[in-house]
């Protein structure tokens, strides 16, 4: 997806984009980082929540916690640095992930295996089921955008170069990945499409905005922001398939080991972005 146009506000000048940028530029790379972190925040929120049996309650406080201190790291940075910022988008993923699953879940067999009757200490879930627990992170979601819109603020992430413009974003990057979270474990457990099922469904909708692209009527910004959500289920049900068990149609490679892998991935990626955001740096000075 390209970059969002700027619906409320004009470009910010050159010279202030190369010094105060703080998040990326949107080309297929960030998309292709953007989908590592998500399925790594699905693998490794189940290996905290699940595998090592932490629960829901307890593994969202401590990975919120995780996210407010990569937050702060991020913020206080004075321009872009695709570790900070690559690890907020895994942390956002990896509360998400519980987050969804706390709002969602509860304590029944249909959640737990091999014949647990709890999962951790505190709450075992509230139990909302997916359709409601979408809805109120739709509307969420919803009330950030209105927000952000009102504030006058540019939509445009390379644009953003303001504490509450970053705070509005990371703001809508958190509920976001949530929601992504839900509509993922929708379509893996629910829907009867199975994981593989679902991950096509979404890359077929990723497709369809890729082409609304060279549509002029629909806005990038629009496009953008679904495509971000949807990127989540995709991460989600890659995840899934990855560690699921085989009788449910996953390969069952275990949430410890698909997540050792894939930050492999990550931070091969962090790291290249790192160097190009180096070189590109070079370029302007």
């Amino acid at each position: 997806m390209q970059q969002p146009n700027d619906l409320t506000e004009p470009d910010v000048a050159s010279t202030t984009k190369s010094v105060m940028k703080k998040l990326p530029e949107v080309t297929l790379a960030f998309w292709i980082m953007k989908i590592a972190a998500t399925t790594l925040g699905e693998t490794a929120g189940d290996l905290f929540s699940q595998t090592l049996k932490l629960g829901y309650f307890l593994t969202t406080i401590a990975l919120f916690l995780i996210f407010v201190v990569t937050l702060v790291v991020q913020l206080r940075s004075r321009r872009y640095n695709p570790f900070f910022y690559w690890t907020v988008i895994l942390s956002t993923s990896m509360a998400g992930t519980t987050t969804s699953d706390f709002m969602n879940r509860d304590a029944s067999a249909k959640y737990l295996s091999g014949g647990a009757t709890s999962l951790g200490w505190g709450p075992q879930g509230l139990g909302l089921g997916y359709p409601a627990g979408a809805a109120i992170l739709i509307s969420i979601l919803l009330v950030i955008f209105a927000v952000w819109r009102v504030s006058g603020m540019t939509f445009r992430i390379r644009d953003i170069v303001t504490s509450r413009g970053e705070a509005l974003f990371w703001s809508a990057i958190l509920v976001s990945n949530t929601l992504g979270t839900s509509m993922g474990d929708f379509l893996s457990d629910s829907s009867g499409l199975g994981y593989a099922g679902g991950a096509l469904l979404v890359t077929g909708a990723l497709a369809v905005l890729v082409a609304l692209m060279k549509a002029p009527a629909v806005p990038n910004v629009l496009l953008f922001w679904i495509a971000f959500v949807l990127t989540r289920p995709l991460g989600a049900t890659a995840g899934d398939f990855l560690t699921k068990p085989t009788a449910k149609g996953g390969l069952d490679l275990g949430t410890a080991g698909s997540s050792a892998v894939l930050l492999a991935v990550l931070l091969g990626l962090m790291a290249y972005a790192s160097v190009q955001e180096g070189r590109t740096l070079s370029e302007r000075a």
